[in-house]
């Protein structure tokens, strides 16, 4: 019944997005909309790994902008068909995060922010020198071609179209997380998550699950970064940035990540905090690191946490009122 009831809401979530389409008077909103919904995917992603493993990763830009970089020469290079590189690559990208996985997860806390963040400012730092291949600076075009899956180009790049793409690969992307998540594997990564030790001690081997939570998060990351790539046909060097984990790590703490909605929520409200913020743009992270204290300080679980708090308080109340009422009608 509860799967059922995941799709029934997957569902709808598809239906509210041709909603927004409808509703959106014009092109340019819906592409900030996109946006907003291409980076509510990557922080889908980074809140992935600090929900199920306690890791505060600032290097998951490497995901999200090597991942153009990667299609980018695939491309160039006319290794192959643009329909088998998308798959191919993000494959590449999940199987070399496992590696890699397999030995940063051990170490913790902070030292694991940093070292996330040494490698992902180290291939940084290879995009901006490596010009004959990525550009170096100036960024290299991505010579998508003129027809992908069988439609044409221009079709996909309408702003509509483009929405729809991100809205429905968004929902799919956390219907299959929460799937994940209902199984064995989610029990077993919150257990690490809370006590590695204890987890051990009962026979958990805690390196490979944690690992795969790595892994799993950087393809989401990177789905996020081929949405965006192919949005703008452009890699890049500053969407490999640390500073792009680093507010991507905000949205995720302003939305909460408890739940998997939270990053997605909190991505959306930077986006249209940062829209109807338009004429103060330069004030615009100041503004937005205020509200990230006041969250931190009124709701350290985010505006989701704090949404479902209010729901647990209002169901308490009436349960109580339920129960006095009952009580009464008893009594006499």
């Amino acid at each position: 019944m509860k799967y059922t009831q995941s799709l029934l809401v997957a569902l709808v979530a598809m239906f509210g997005g041709w909603l927004i389409v409808l509703v959106t008077p014009s092109a340019s909103l819906l592409g900030v909309f996109t946006q907003a919904v291409i980076y509510a995917m990557f922080a889908l992603g980074v809140g992935f790994l600090l929900k199920q493993n306690g890791l505060v990763s600032f290097g998951h830009a490497l995901y999200f902008g090597g991942v153009g970089y990667a299609v980018g020469v695939v491309l160039t290079l006319d290794m192959m068909p643009a329909e088998w590189a998308i798959p191919a690559v993000l494959l590449a990208i999940g199987a070399a995060a496992f590696a890699v996985g397999l030995v940063i997860v051990r170490v913790p806390g902070i030292a694991f922010g940093m070292l996330t963040l040494a490698i992902g400012q180290m291939f940084y730092l290879l995009a901006t020198r490596a010009r004959g291949i990525t550009g170096g600076s100036d960024g290299m075009g991505v010579p998508w071609p003129t027809t992908l899956y069988g439609f044409p180009e221009k079709a996909l790049r309408q702003p509509e179209t483009l929405f729809m793409i991100t809205w429905v690969a968004l929902v799919l992307v956390a219907l299959l997380l929460h799937l994940l998540l209902k199984m064995r594997f989610g029990a077993v990564t919150e257990a690490i998550r809370d006590n590695e030790e204890r987890a051990r001690f009962i026979g958990i081997r805690t390196t490979v699950p944690r690992a795969a939570v790595y892994a799993i998060s950087a393809v989401v990351s990177a789905i996020a970064g081929l949405l965006s790539n192919y949005n703008s046909a452009f890699a890049s060097p500053e969407s490999l940035h640390w500073s792009v984990s680093a507010i991507t790590l905000l949205m995720v703490i302003v939305g909460g990540f408890q739940t998997l909605a939270g990053p997605i929520v909190g991505a959306i409200v930077y986006f249209l905090v940062s829209d109807i913020l338009g004429d103060y743009a330069t004030y615009s992270m100041a503004i937005f690191g205020a509200a990230l204290i006041a969250v931190i300080v009124f709701s350290p679980h985010g505006i989701t946490g704090a949404v479902t708090s209010f729901v647990k308080r209002r169901r308490k109340g009436a349960a109580s009122l339920s129960a006095g009422a009952t009580r009464e009608r008893e009594a006499t």
